[in-house]
């Protein structure tokens, strides 16, 4: 169906950043999704990037309070695939015609990404009104976002690529921004020394972002 506008509002009002993860290691996926929902980041996009993605979203799926999503959804597959591994919703870094026309068939939305405001409006003729904004600093930043904001009024946008929380701050004040995406909460370094503490404590600093 078209995207549901209430149903991913919902999911993006949860927080002010949306963690991007890129794990393979199925053993740490419920582990970083506890501490990551503990610091108060409840919404995780987990990237079909690595060979064990999908078994890393239902692993951090059974975590007490984690809407889990998949991201990098390029095609049917992938949509079946996210919403047997039990995700919640879909992110994809492009809005091809064929993408969107299949996420018409999936009952889980999709937030599609786009670049250019040919793309937002394209999108919004098919019944988008929440859209990332990807790659989002290599495309411009904030600046390019704000400038977005009188002539697509209608669109609200999720940007990501390349955000730090000084750059999120930013972002987030900006009127049509609901939340950000980044990947700076889990550093790798963390993630492989298993240093929950420490991703728990920069979920809580992120989570604070919007005061």
């Amino acid at each position: 169906m078209p995207q549901d506008a209430a149903a991913i509002r919902s999911i993006l009002t949860m927080a002010p950043v949306v963690p991007v993860i890129i794990l393979d290691d199925v053993s740490k996926a419920q582990p970083l999704a506890e501490a990551l929902v503990a610091g108060g980041l409840p919404i995780l996009e987990v990237t079909l990037r690595t060979p064990n993605a999908l078994r890393v979203m239902t692993e951090m799926a059974k975590v007490s309070g984690a809407i889990v999503g998949s991201g990098t959804v390029r095609n049917a597959q992938h949509m079946q695939q996210s919403v047997d591994a039990g995700c919640r919703f879909m992110v994809s870094p492009g809005a091809s015609p064929r993408l969107l026309d299949a996420a018409d068939d999936v009952a889980i939305p999709l937030l599609p990404g786009i670049g250019t405001p040919t793309e937002a409006m394209a999108a919004a003729e098919r019944g988008y009104s929440f859209l990332k904004f990807f790659p989002a600093e290599a495309l411009g930043g904030a600046p390019v976002l704000k400038a977005f904001a009188s002539p697509l009024p209608d669109i609200t946008f999720c940007p990501t690529g390349g955000i730090n929380p000084e750059k999120a701050k930013v972002y987030l004040s900006l009127p049509n921004v609901i939340c950000v995406g980044g990947s700076w909460i889990m550093p790798a370094d963390a993630i492989e020394a298993g240093d929950y503490a420490r991703i728990e404590q920069l979920a809580r600093e992120a989570a604070a972002l919007r005061g």
